[in-house]
């Protein structure tokens, strides 16, 4: 199945977000984690892409052992880092022999501590020309990102708007957002998305509070905002884990209500390969149905 044939029907999609542990009892608590969201029926699950050789080679297992083991439709991240222009044909090949029908294809983050993204010879440099290679390559569903709030290496916003369409022109069919916490930068990005011509589905990414400091980092590495609101409560209630994790809880429940009430597409979560906090938020969404009440 191939995520654009879902993203046309009046009935919003919901995905999870996992990363490839990098031990086997690792990979063992993974698919316990999955297997109890697949109760939910998510349209699919993705899987991120390291950029160490071991730890690709395990998202590309991941992937295959999802689509036949679990039967759950599984998207792989690919990613331009490190790897060159052969590397990534192989890659490509490797996940359509395999029967992946869907590749989210994204730039990759530099190296901690590097001021720039490094580009190797042979390699590409932009998200957007590796969505050409993988068109150009296999017929597959390509989805990429975008940011509401900016990348943090974009000159502009309207740079930030540029280089998205850039993602459509070179054949992404739906993008997902970077996590964000104010709905008003969900709904204003779309609009001025649309406005400067990306008609592509934009599906929110939505991250549940957990841990206090784990979302801090989080923010500041990627350049999201937390509400003053929101950053005040999680600080009263920091040393206190499920008060915590009830709020994350109840602040993303709000949140993605708002935004399937107001048309968003579906909803992305990011699970950090945890299962509680998503099962609550989903159940609810499922519930109380908001895209029934789109405005």
């Amino acid at each position: 199945m191939r995520v654009d044939s879902v993203l046309t029907g009046r009935r919003p999609i919901f995905s999870f977000e996992f990363f490839p542990p990098r031990s086997d009892d690792g990979v063992r608590q993974l698919f316990e984690t999955i297997a109890q969201l697949r109760e939910l029926e998510p349209t699919f699950v993705s899987v991120t892409y390291g950029a160490g050789g071991s730890v690709r080679t395990r998202t590309v297992e991941l992937v295959t052992r999802i689509r036949h083991e679990l039967d759950i439709e599984p998207v792989a991240h690919l990613t331009c880092a490190g790897a060159t222009v052969a590397e990534l044909h192989g890659i490509v090949d490797t996940l359509r022999e395999s029967g992946i029908d869907n590749i989210l294809a994204l730039r990759g983050d530099p190296p901690d501590g590097a001021a720039s993204f490094p580009v190797v010879e042979g390699s590409l440099a932009h998200g957007n020309e590796l969505m050409q290679l993988i068109r150009d390559r296999a017929d597959v569903c390509v989805g990429g990102a975008c940011y509401p709030e900016k990348h943090l290496e974009s000159p502009s916003f309207d740079d930030e708007l540029r280089y998205t369409r850039l993602k459509v022109e070179a054949g992404a069919s739906y993008l997902i957002t970077q996590l964000f916490f104010d709905n008003r930068a969900y709904f204003d990005f779309v609009a001025k998305a649309r406005a400067s011509g990306v008609t592509v589905p934009i599906i929110p990414g939505i991250m549940p509070v957990t841990n206090v400091d784990q979302i801090r980092r989080f923010t500041s590495k990627i350049g999201a905002t937390i509400p003053d609101a929101l950053l005040e409560a999680l600080h009263t209630r920091a040393e206190d884990h499920d008060a915590v994790l009830q709020l994350g809880v109840a602040w993303s429940t709000l949140q993605c209500a708002e935004l399937l009430a107001g048309g968003a597409p579906g909803v992305h979560f990011y699970t950090l390969n945890r299962s509680p906090a998503t099962r609550a938020i989903l159940s609810a969404l499922r519930a109380a149905r908001p895209w029934e009440r789109v405005r």
